[in-house]
């Protein structure tokens, strides 16, 4: 039972992520990503004239139920299998994020920016409302997600898919590096 509490190892996960690739596309030749999802979901609730939701959303109807398995997966994982132990970063990211005053010690995400409460703070409202809108803008913008980009979009070898990815781990690199230093000294 220790497995299910614990992280698994990369060496583990992924080979499943990789092999759910090819499955997809050999079992019902369907493409694996979730950025599709809000957009099917906004055309279901919202039929509109505007082109963007001007689609057939039902003939994708499989992927709002990967969805919202992906949702309930992590709501097991999160909740019921959640590890009760620190998480694990170098003393280094300790120290930084210390020195930051955003750290603390029960998750992966610092409360200090990511709380319902840190939302009145100039740092919350950056790294969620602008963040997060600057995330979707850029979802929208690269025709796709992380997810899609970089686990489909690769595997079948799409030069665009390269581009975007490779262009998300830069955009990562130079955040990290030249903005979110800033934000933090807010």
């Amino acid at each position: 039972m220790n497995i299910l509490y614990s992280p698994w190892p990369w060496y583990i996960t992924g080979p499943v992520i990789g092999i759910t690739v090819p499955l997809l596309l050999l079992i019902g030749n369907k493409q694996l990503g979730i950025s599709s999802t809000l957009r099917q979901i906004c055309d279901a609730c919202l039929p509109g004239t505007l082109p963007l939701f001007n689609y057939d959303w039902k003939k994708d109807s499989w992927n709002l139920f990967f969805a919202g398995g992906v949702l309930i997966g992590g709501l097991i994982g999160g909740v019921l299998l959640a590890n009760p132990e620190q998480v694990a970063i170098s003393q280094n990211t300790a120290a930084y994020l210390d020195s930051a005053g955003v750290h603390d010690r029960s998750g992966l995400l610092p409360a200090g920016l990511f709380s319902w409460s840190s939302l009145a703070t100039t740092k919350g409202f950056l790294m969620m409302i602008v963040g997060g809108f600057f995330v979707g803008f850029g979802t929208r913008y690269a025709g796709g997600c992380t997810s899609g980009h970089g686990i489909m979009g690769l595997s079948a070898l799409q030069w665009p898919s390269l581009v975007a990815t490779t262009c998300f781990f830069l955009g990562g690199i130079i955040f990290s590096h030249l903005v979110l230093p800033f934000i933090l000294a807010l």
